[in-house]
């Protein structure tokens, strides 16, 4: 009898603990260890470095290889090969993320959360209903593309910067004033509700411009990665100032902040140890620098291993907000907060990384394998600096099996010395894709 009244009282204390405000930083174009909690030494990011060390590390945070599809994947909890964004939405396309689909904004929403974005959209906008107004977000600052001027807000000859998807002429850094309309939004919040804030930067993403300000630290460094450096040292003073509003408002201690980037880095930027780049289905494509932070309730100085991917942040979310996860389309995200808070092991006996169907790599345990015909590669800069990067032959070998405990790097293919693990994890792949959706890219 005691043990039932027990669990009834904790049931209502859960019941009635507070909902926290979201705050999810997503970086565009980050590298897997740019920043100093995940190894990086020449660039200088002490304030997203001291919020990793005092919440928990996720080492193993899956991503897609490029932007739209990662950010479809948190908008819906669901895999690409079931939304079709397989790929980049690229400017005034006739398609975007499906409208029978329920976004992130959608159900936090429905849970009484004020939603809003200030950054990159790049879901679709070539009708209406396809802008972020119309998929859940109460408020929306930025833009719809990536590649756009950081100053002039201009990509391919097209003004791309709106105000509730409604143009905007703003004059101004573009990444300064992605944490400006954050700022803005803060102080305005009413402390009844909690607030969704989904802020996805368009830095550190070509095109390299920043303010001459943010180089004077990085005489060291040359080139492109000079540009790099101040452009996410620009990234880390505006998480700074969107933390330093939320202490000032009392709203800190009660907010969970989320930091990943959308994709492994391109060169400049550095993925060490892993291989490749943004665009690959390799470890440096798909895994990306990670960590979650909200004081008290996640512990600190953690990092954590158990895999997990940005699809399973819509039903972690939507059940801290108490909102419903039932819905019309199946999810496959799943729940990581005992992940987060009492190290447990990952939900998923298996993780997809999908390019399309036929360029897909699947992890079970600490092994990968990839199976492919072919090279797929990132096409999002804009036609008139379109990127002259060329496959030197094929990309992948058409079957390769990696053990990440012991090769992060992935060297050493071992596909031929383990053919019964390779059909095993060829039918666990087969079956996550065997009701994947064509792309849904149109003319």
């Amino acid at each position: 009898m005691k043990s039932l009244l027990f669990l009834a009282f904790a049931a209502t204390l859960a019941a009635a603990a507070p909902r926290p405000n979201v705050v999810f930083f997503l970086i565009d174009d980050l590298g897997y260890a740019d920043c100093g909690f995940n190894g990086g030494t020449d660039i200088k990011t002490p304030i997203i470095d001291k919020l990793a060390a005092q919440g928990a590390i996720l080492e193993n945070h899956y991503v897609q290889p490029v932007c739209s599809p990662t950010r479809s994947c948190l908008m819906t909890g669901r895999y690409v090969s079931h939304t079709g964004v397989y790929t980049i939405v690229r400017p005034h396309a006739k398609w975007g993320l499906p409208l029978e689909e329920r976004t992130l904004a959608n159900a936090l929403k429905d849970a009484g959360y004020p939603t809003a974005i200030t950054g990159k959209w790049h879901l679709g906008e070539f009708e209406d209903a396809y802008k972020p107004t119309s998929r859940g977000f109460e408020h929306q600052h930025g833009h719809y593309f990536g590649a756009i001027d950081y100053f002039t807000h201009v990509r391919d000859g097209s003004h791309d910067w709106y105000h509730d998807d409604k143009e905007l002429k703003e004059e101004g850094y573009s990444t300064h004033l992605v944490a400006k309309e954050a700022v803005r939004l803060i102080k305005a919040q009413s402390k009844d509700k909690p607030l969704f804030l989904y802020m996805p930067f368009n830095g550190v993403h070509s095109p390299m411009q920043v303010p001459d300000s943010y180089l004077q630290p990085y005489g060291s460094l040359t080139g492109g990665r000079k540009q790099l450096a101040g452009m996410l040292a620009a990234v880390d003073e505006a998480i700074g100032q969107v933390v330093a509003a939320l202490e000032k408002q009392g709203m800190r201690e009660n907010t969970l902040i989320v930091f990943s980037a959308d994709n492994g880095g391109p060169p400049p930027g550095s993925n060490t140890p892993l291989r490749d780049f943004k665009g690959s289905i390799y470890e440096g494509g798909v895994r990306a620098a990670a960590f979650a932070n909200w004081p008290g309730k996640i512990p600190g100085g953690q990092r954590l291993t158990a895999p997990m991917h940005i699809i399973d942040w819509y039903p972690t979310l939507v059940k801290l907000a108490g909102g419903s996860i039932e819905q019309k389309l199946p999810l496959d995200g799943r729940d990581v907060w005992p992940v987060l808070t009492e190290k447990a092991a990952s939900p998923h006996e298996a993780i997809l990384c999908v390019q399309s169907p036929d360029n897909a790599a699947v992890r079970m345990g600490d092994w990968k394998l990839i199976v492919s015909n072919g090279t797929v590669v990132d096409d999002e800069a804009p036609k008139k600096k379109k990127a002259k990067a060329k496959a030197k032959g094929r990309k992948y070998e058409p079957v390769m099996l990696f053990n990440l405990a012991t090769d992060p790097s992935e060297t050493t293919n071992l596909a031929a010395k383990d053919p019964e693990r390779v059909a095993t994890m060829k039918a666990k792949l087969a079956e996550l894709l065997k009701d994947a959706v064509p792309s849904g890219v149109r003319p």
